[in-house]
């Protein structure tokens, strides 16, 4: 559970029940894909038990699950299947299909081979922090984030959010850290890092359980090179892969958040227990390593948007960077969207499972 977190916060004015959250996830439970359906999503009971609640909450703790389904089907087979279907025009015609009739044929063709293709399912854990006021997505993937987000936006009134900010951007703390040999108070440097050019060659280079308190990589970044991600570990505690959108990867706890805990003590209560209770302290601190939280404007933008009086385009979500917030955007269901100025490169968008 949250081997992977993009964070965002939550602004003050939205206060609801879980009962309200329930009611809402309601109205668009998963369903399996249709013979002829491409993709499937929806809400599915985080318990994994049929007709379960779709939220819970766990020591106050609210965590969604978000389902997606979708149809396999290669690209080769449906060209295969249009060009047969092409052949068998020009053999009863004499003449090639036009440009606007091939485009029919991929149609037609899709829809005669859905119904045989195998299907993918891959979900997402959602965790809501109402008393941090904190939305965290179980993906490395912007891209996926934007899309549950957003759907979260319309399904819950009022909703308002922006990616969590910091006034320092990652990369500049990361490549401090690394040079300095100077880690964040409760913050120990692993063995893993990626440097990056920024000139036009884009050189790259990694270290992979190697030390990192060496000269060499001080040089690579007096050289230009500048970290795009870098292991860390929190009070000996949560092991985890830190990248320069803010994005927190590669979650791993420690045998010290065990220390007491017995051998049988699994189940969906217990893991939430244990993942939420040492990330709800995580957070902060990283926060406070990158210099704390910058100005995201949740709250001013929500009122700012709400005096317009004016409805706009519902929001797709915006993404980080280490500087101002983005405009505020309104959603058909009310909700504001809020996000740095410049939108990261998805450099891992197949990571997600959908």
């Amino acid at each position: 559970m949250f081997k992977n977190m993009i964070v965002y916060r939550i602004a003050p004015q939205w206060q609801v029940e879980l009962t309200q959250v329930e009611e809402a996830l309601a109205k668009a439970p998963f369903m399996e894909c249709g013979a002829t359906q491409e993709k499937s999503l929806g809400w599915v009971p985080p318990r994994g038990d049929a007709h379960g609640p779709l939220a819970e909450s766990v020591g106050g703790q609210w965590i969604l699950r978000f389902m997606v389904e979708s149809k396999v089907l290669p690209g080769s087979v449906l060209a295969r299947r249009v060009k047969e279907k092409a052949e068998r025009i020009e053999q009863e015609t004499g003449r090639k299909p036009g440009k606007k009739e091939s485009k029919e044929l991929k149609d037609e063709a899709k829809l005669d081979l859905l119904p045989m293709a195998f299907t993918k399912q891959g979900s997402m854990w959602v965790w809501i922090d109402t008393t941090s006021r904190l939305l965290v997505l179980d993906t490395s993937s912007q891209g996926r984030a934007d899309e549950v987000v957003t759907l979260l936006i319309e399904a819950l009134p009022g909703l308002s959010v922006s990616l969590l900010n910091t006034q320092t951007s990652p990369q500049a703390a990361m490549a401090h850290w690394l040079k300095e040999q100077e880690p964040p108070v409760g913050f120990t440097v692993d063995r893993e890092c990626e440097l990056k050019s920024a000139n036009e060659e884009k050189a790259v280079v990694r270290y992979a359980r190697h030390p990192l308190d060496i000269e060499e990589v001080q040089a690579h970044i007096d050289a230009g090179k500048l970290p795009t991600k870098l292991a860390l570990t929190w009070d000996d505690r949560v092991s985890f892969m830190l990248t320069e959108g803010l994005q927190i990867k590669k979650v791993s706890f420690l045998d010290t958040v065990f220390e007491g805990t017995k051998a049988d003590d699994g189940g969906f209560d217990t893991d939430v227990a244990i993942a939420t209770g040492e990330l709800v302290k995580l957070i902060p601190d990283l926060i406070e390593a990158l210099g704390g939280e910058a100005e995201s404007g949740v709250a001013s933008a929500a009122a700012a948007v709400a005096s317009e009086g004016a409805s706009m385009p519902a929001p797709s979500v915006e993404s980080r960077a280490p500087t101002n917030s983005a405009p505020a955007r309104k959603s058909g269901a009310g909700g504001v969207v809020t996000g740095p100025a410049q939108v990261p490169v998805d450099t891992d968008p197949e990571s997600a499972p959908f």
